[in-house]
């Protein structure tokens, strides 16, 4: 079988290549409403501003022209992406119980397929689908030369508050000093090989590749994102990506997402 990654045609450098890495193996429970049953479909393939919420976060990332490819890290079983191919992504059922799993079955498919223990990988929530391709650019242009690497982050804007739990509920305990403090977003983008020893030291503990790296000892940078990258987590925040996408160009969003998805023709069968 044709080794797709080996063959991409995006030109190598002496930073060594960019690659994103989308995992997308979970259900995503916390997006479903108390006491309704469980959906047919995963949270990251329902439906928002008329297409999978995947598709949506793979279309920014099929505008980066320096990634050699997207590998997208589903679900053992999961064909759902079998019916949407593009030249610039592809979906392996490499996925975990974790994300950390899920990342780790990831960068050792991107090491199979010939990608370098010193090239750069760039992961990304599934469900984190109003990133745009300027927003994965910028931070590629942020950290190519750091000797760490750093991931995508919004500098909290509200009032900080610490709780404590007493038999009359949830109060205030504190109010903490949010000057120093930031939202962690994806991308995070770091060098495989270093990811995947952090990944494997830290194990399902790390809930993102940024406190792996930490735990390590590494210093990740933090390059400012913005307010409407967020991840799709609770019910409510459907309606309000939906309302975001709508807003940046309704239909030609779509037609965008229709020319980097291979107009969601079925492909008849998973690229690998």
């Amino acid at each position: 079988m044709t080794d797709l990654l080996a063959a991409a045609n995006a030109p190598a450098s002496p930073q060594g290549r960019f690659w994103g890495l989308i995992p997308c193996a979970g259900i995503g429970a916390r997006a479903i409403p108390a006491g309704a049953p469980a959906p047919d479909l995963p949270k990251q393939y329902q439906q928002v501003a008329g297409q999978p919420m995947v598709l949506h976060t793979l279309a920014a990332f099929a505008g980066v022209r320096r990634l050699a490819g997207t590998l997208v890290a589903v679900a053992p079983h999961d064909r759902f992406l079998d019916s949407h191919h593009s030249p610039s992504w592809w979906h392996v059922p490499c996925g975990g119980a974790t994300r950390a799993e899920t990342v780790i079955g990831g960068l050792h498919t991107l090491l199979n397929r010939g990608a370098e223990q010193h090239d750069w990988v760039l992961v990304h929530d599934a469900a984190r689908c109003l990133v745009t391709t300027a927003q994965i650019n910028q931070l590629i242009e942020a950290c190519e030369h750091d000797s760490v690497g750093g991931l995508l982050a919004h500098k909290l804007p509200d009032t900080l508050k610490a709780a404590e739990t007493d038999a009359t509920g949830v109060r205030v305990a504190a109010t903490v000093d949010r000057s120093d403090k930031w939202l962690a977003q994806t991308p995070q983008m770091f060098r495989l090989g270093v990811l995947l020893e952090a990944l494997n030291h830290m194990g399902a503990a790390a809930t993102d590749e940024a406190s792996a790296m930490e735990a390590m000892g590494y210093r990740p940078q933090l390059v400012p994102g913005g307010a409407q990258n967020f991840k799709v987590t609770y019910p409510d925040d459907f309606a309000l990506a939906e309302a975001v996408l709508t807003q940046r160009g309704g239909d030609a969003m779509l037609e965008h997402i229709k020319g980097t998805c291979g107009n969601l023709q079925p492909a008849g069968s998973s690229f690998f």
